[in-house]
């Protein structure tokens, strides 16, 4: 077995590497191709909480034990650690094990960036990032790899500036200057609502990539019920991310919302006019670490990796 060190995860997957292979795997699952049994939390709140996430695809089974625990960068921890096993699913046999923050936040800025370009307006102006942080910082360096003037924004102005100058991105000055962009992606942890109702502008795009899990919400119930909305996953969204609260509502229905896979196979609409406001609900799928994965695989020969016995 071999062993993908965060910066080997990095090293082997580019940002724009990671967005085709993400949209790669959207497609795939959209075509049944894919499997991805659901989720399991084990909540261990108020703190945080861990996730175990499955998935069978490209002749790989997949499994990321992964934590969430917003408050430990405030102790200098990241907010997320664990690890991605990867597996031969002809034989079992364990292939990989790879840094699962790191794998983590490139398939997070690459569903966010994939969102946007797909339903986002065409020839739209600059893109905003709300949130500096691993994700965030992964959802700007993708933006920045496709061509897009990026405006970063976090509370914390000193972040904002440091990952700004890292990535090529533009600090905000102003969150009103943020959220106004004609795509925003929101990468918070989740605790506060970014967008309010009457917020967003017609034209606007939003990828919601914060409420992740249970309680967590980014968006205003009666936002949602106004606009086009779209998720990565109804059955996994509508239980744990911004859709559940307006699912419980009963603002939202299952009719309502279409998954991007469906849009990126054309079997479902997207953005039908310029004015459309569309939103993105997105939980974090493990087809997506799959294809991470399976993509730093691809690079491992042109990498310095540890190997590990465990005949």
């Amino acid at each position: 077995m071999i062993f993908f060190s965060g910066e080997h995860v990095r090293e082997a997957v580019s940002p724009e590497r990671a967005l085709a292979a993400v949209r790669d795997a959207f497609v795939s699952y959209a075509r049944g191709e894919w499997t991805m049994p659901p989720k399991v939390y084990v909540p261990a709140y108020p703190a945080g909480d861990f996730r175990a996430m499955p998935a069978l695809g490209g002749g790989h089974a997949l499994l990321k034990w992964v934590t969430s625990f917003p408050g430990n960068p405030a102790h200098g921890l990241p907010t997320v650690t664990g690890l991605v096993l990867l597996s031969d699913a002809t034989n079992g046999t364990l292939k990989a094990a790879l840094d699962a923050g790191a794998v983590t936040a490139l398939r997070t800025g690459a569903a966010a960036v994939l969102a946007a370009e797909t339903l986002g307006r065409q020839n739209g102006g600059a893109a905003a990032v709300i949130g500096a942080g691993v994700n965030g910082q992964a959802a700007a360096r993708t933006f920045v790899a496709r061509g897009r003037r990026v405006l970063l924004y976090d509370l914390d102005a000193n972040r904002a500036r440091d990952v700004a100058e890292r990535v090529g991105a533009e600090v905000a000055e102003s969150p009103d200057e943020a959220l106004a962009a004609d795509a925003v992606v929101t990468v918070t942890p989740g605790r506060e609502v970014v967008f309010g109702e009457g917020s967003l502008r017609p034209g606007q795009h939003v990828s919601l990539m914060g409420a992740d899990g249970p309680g967590k919400q980014e968006i205003a119930v009666g936002e949602l019920a106004r606009v086009r909305v779209f998720c990565d996953d109804w059955e996994q969204a509508s239980h744990n991310g911004d859709l559940a609260h307006a699912v419980e509502a009963g603002t939202v229905t299952r009719d309502d919302v279409v998954q991007l896979g469906d849009v990126l196979v054309d079997t479902a609409k997207g953005r039908q006019s310029d004015d459309d406001i569309t939103v993105f609900d997105s939980t974090g799928l493990a087809i997506q670490d799959l294809a991470i994965a399976l993509a730093a695989l691809e690079g491992a020969d042109e990498l310095d990796l540890a190997t590990v016995d465990i005949g």
